[in-house]
């Protein structure tokens, strides 16, 4: 397909392409960076649609791989460990849920958002194709250049995973009911924290999380920790550029 062609329909895509995406990363300014760069990826590769194809799959094949480049720069791959560790579990008679739990968080979107970013990208994919987009394993198998049997295998243990996801994130509630603000929230305003760029009302939010939250000063302790290290001078003599080129490169400004 012709790139301008191409370029004049995909505005209808856009919608779709976010809503999956934005179900499968951690939020929405990642969201609309990854749905950028697939429509970036999408125009530079539109000769490689086939009269025929279909675009929706042709986009979001392009969006899912785009995604997992996107995961595997921040060091998250799928992790099977994570997975048999929870199959292991669901295979114990004596393993369950509070369903009544589970079923109140469903009710509201940002429990299960908040549920599905703590299960694995290649899992979770697979679950909001299928149960959220209503794609068929099939589908979704070629999307991911998967095998059937395989596609099937993650539905069940992203489901699976899903659910105690939830279970669990009931129980941390639990744990932290006391705690201002919820970890995420905390965690996105320590950066212009510790610049001191926040309003009092959310500097006093952000410090009293810390102050009772069980795993985020740890957090908080590293970043400091390394800011300081950073501000105490990285330079290394042999790095340093020698003066007659600092000379030359401040008559190129002039």
């Amino acid at each position: 397909m012709d790139a301008n062609e191409l370029a004049g329909i995909l505005p209808e895509q856009t919608n779709a392409l976010y809503r999956y995406v934005r179900s499968i990363s951690r939020d929405s300014a990642t969201a609309e960076d990854l749905v950028q760069e697939t429509l970036v990826r999408a125009l530079e590769k539109s000769d490689t649609l086939r009269s025929g194809a279909s675009l929706r799959s042709w986009l979001f094949r392009i969006a899912h791989n785009t995604t997992i480049d996107y995961y595997r720069r921040q060091r998250e791959e799928p992790s099977e460990d994570l997975a048999l560790e929870v199959e292991k579990r669901w295979q114990d008679d004596d393993y369950t849920v509070d369903a009544s739990v589970v079923v109140t968080r469903t009710e509201t979107a940002e429990e299960v958002q908040d549920a599905l970013v703590r299960i694995p990208f290649a899992y979770r994919s697979v679950v909001v194709l299928h149960d959220a987009e209503g794609w068929t394993a099939r589908e979704i198998a070629d999307v991911m250049d998967l095998g059937l049997p395989a596609t099937k295998q993650r539905l069940r243990r992203g489901r699976m995973m899903l659910v105690s996801a939830m279970a669990q994130g009931h129980e941390r509630r639990v744990a932290t009911a006391n705690v201002p603000l919820r970890c995420w929230d905390a965690r996105k305003h320590v950066s212009a924290y510790l610049d001191g760029e926040l309003s009092q009302i959310t500097a006093t939010a952000v410090e009293k999380h810390l102050a009772s939250c069980p795993t985020c000063p740890p957090l908080y302790a590293s970043l400091v920790s390394v800011r300081e290290a950073m501000a105490g001078g990285l330079q290394d003599p042999d790095t340093v550029i020698p003066e007659p080129l600092a000379q030359r490169i401040r008559g190129l400004q002039d």
